[in-house]
């Protein structure tokens, strides 16, 4: 049983995640969760492919797509983006001092939640498209 919707639906989910984080003022968390949504739903559409797919990095998951499936150099731009949140908003350590979350604003978390909400309409469309 291929399920790639439960994937591509998981990645919505993420998203509503991100962007009850914001609201909530969780920047960090919100950058992250953004990540996922865009993770999630990479990984669906490449279910939905007939591919597995590994891996966290964004970048790396549109690369690995098919050659038919065009990824514009503006897209793996904003994906560098989310990969670079990935870690860092997790982990204390990743910064010189203090808790991850303080190193996060709201524009920090609206530009993630844009990014992420462009790679799932991404996914979703070529998810659909006939092949």
């Amino acid at each position: 049983m291929n399920r790639w919707r439960d994937w591509i639906e998981q990645g919505k989910l993420n998203l509503r995640a991100a962007k009850n984080s914001l609201k909530a003022g969780d920047f960090a968390w919100a950058c992250f969760a953004a990540h996922q949504a865009g993770e999630a739903a990479l990984k669906g559409l490449h279910l939905r492919l007939g591919q597995i797919a590994w891996g966290h990095s964004l970048m790396d998951l549109l690369s690995a797509l098919p050659e038919d499936i065009k990824v514009s150099p503006e897209l793996m731009g904003k994906a560098g983006i989310l990969d670079r949140l990935y870690i860092p908003t997790r982990y204390p350590d990743a910064h010189p001092s203090g808790p991850a979350s303080i190193h996060y604003r709201a524009e920090d978390a609206e530009e993630a939640l844009a990014i992420a909400e462009e790679i799932v309409r991404f996914c979703e469309s070529e998810s659909l498209a006939d092949r």
